[in-house]
């Protein structure tokens, strides 16, 4: 039995095999093999990044290899882990889901060690903002808190910890959320939801369902943070046990926050209770009205761990965002860069071209993902000067999109930049925000996001120029 009295998945000495070797793979192998099983980790890729993960968990002991799985080896562990860079659709997946070997999530292996209490945050756009605010937050509150999940830390690495923290914000993505079976966060926060991942589900309704495993195993304790003006959202949580908070840009009779008349973020956390201030709308560092909601929405969480209303508004004030969401590059000749590579779905492009109401030149491609662009044309009209596409996506974001902008087509970051550069008038944005994922140029939206500054401050002599890109 663990420590929190979780039962265990695996005993020592038992057959155990990791899928991928990324990040989280390697920690969910490291774990394991720290609890005495037999470990088996594996990843059909042999890039230099899988190559270094195997090498470095064969030097403690580790069993790892690239560019193949042992499919005999697998179908006799006990248990498969995996991890979520492997596609629900991957050949691998249904071989073992054929087997009926038992399959989880590096998230469950590490729950079932975790001491700490959990605010499990997911939904479609906003995640990695939301979390890294949440436990900030808490952390300037003086609340012994970190993050973990898919914002980089992997949970393992947190369950492997001495003396781990006292709260854990996890970022959950579908993936994860899709091989979980015990977990069960003391606080739970779903953001919004939108189409996304359709390159790897079958349908909507699959990604639905996955995201909708954040619920599985509510009870009367459970506390869920709810985007109160998202209607799927509140659907998607009506069946759960337990308490819920809801974030809203109006007033409501139900616990929770919202922007009140005046423009500020409050909160009331019992009916019927004096709303409480956190600080003006106008104050919070952050740009757009979807940082508003997940401003609210991170701070209820907090609320409900323990932070009091001044300690919130004081780190509301403080944070300062993360990279490549919605982040400034610089203003140039009037014309400001704004990199939101981290836009990879169109849901999240249609928050990024929102939050403007200048005139702006519209980024756009990458690889697609599955989805229609047509749902950007409302927000082009408005306010696109051009939209430049490039990439795997560019014949496709001009058929769908020519009529909403003028449209030209860049072969490389590089030219996008000189081209945008050329479209852009004083007092313009030129927003990054490509509506598709990074993979057919670049390993992932960091990357991908940085080479876009670098030709930025390249074009405009702010950096000296360096050979090579994506």
């Amino acid at each position: 039995m663990a420590r929190n009295g979780r039962p265990p998945l695996f005993a020592p000495g038992d057959p155990v095999a990791v899928l991928g070797l990324g990040v989280s793979g390697t920690a969910a192998a490291r774990l394991i093999h720290s609890l005495g099983a037999e470990v088996y980790a594996s990843d059909a890729f042999e890039g230099p990044r899988q190559q270094e993960a195997a090498e470095a968990l064969s030097a403690e002991g580790i069993e790892a290899e690239v560019g193949r799985h042992d499919i005999d080896r697998i179908l006799d562990a006990r248990l498969v882990v995996t991890s979520p860079g492997i596609a629900p659709s991957a050949e691998i997946r249904r071989t073992v889901a054929q087997a009926g070997v038992p399959t989880v999530a590096e998230i469950e292996v590490a729950y079932r060690h975790l001491t700490s209490r959990v605010i499990g945050i997911t939904g479609t756009n906003g995640k990695t903002t939301t979390t890294a605010l949440c436990g900030h937050l808490l952390q300037q509150a003086g609340i012994d808190a970190m993050t973990a999940g898919n914002i980089g830390r992997p949970l393992s690495d947190v369950s492997m910890m001495k003396r781990q923290p006292d709260w854990v914000v996890v970022e959950l993505s579908s993936f994860q959320l899709a091989d979980l079976r015990a977990f069960r966060p003391t606080i739970g926060v779903l953001l919004n939801l939108a189409a996304d991942h359709l390159d790897w589900y079958s349908s909507l309704e699959r990604y639905y369902e996955d995201k909708a495993r954040l619920f599985a195993n509510a009870d009367g304790d459970s506390r869920w943070v709810l985007n109160g003006d998202d209607a799927g959202v509140l659907s998607m949580a009506r069946p759960a046990a337990g308490r819920r908070y809801l974030a809203s840009s109006e007033a409501h009779e139900e616990p929770g926050a919202w922007l009140d008349e005046a423009g500020n973020l409050v909160q009331r956390l019992e009916a019927g209770a004096a709303p409480e201030t956190w600080i003006a709308a106008a104050d919070l560092p952050l740009v757009g009205a979807h940082n508003v909601m997940n401003a609210l929405l991170a701070g209820l969480a907090a609320a409900l761990a323990g932070c009091d209303a001044a300690s919130i508004g004081a780190a509301l004030t403080s944070f300062r965002g993360l990279s490549h969401r919605l982040q400034r590059v610089g203003e140039f000749d009037g014309v400001e860069w704004i990199n939101d590579s981290k836009g990879t779905n169109v849901s999240a492009t249609k928050v990024a071209l929102n939050a403007f109401q200048r005139p702006l030149v519209a980024l756009l491609g990458g690889r697609h993902k599955g989805e229609s662009y047509r749902s950007l044309i409302p927000a082009l009209r408005e306010n696109a000067r051009a939209v430049i596409a490039y990439g795997e996506a560019a014949p496709q974001i001009v058929r769908e999109l020519g009529d909403a902008a003028p449209i030209d087509v860049a072969g490389s970051v590089r030219q996008l930049v000189r081209l945008a550069r050329a479209a852009a008038e004083p007092g313009d944005v030129v927003l990054f925000s490509p509506a598709c994922s990074s993979y057919d140029m670049f390993p992932d939206y960091r990357v991908r996001g940085q080479a876009f500054e670098r030709c930025v401050l390249e074009s405009y002599g702010a950096l000296e120029a360096e050979g090579g890109e994506g």
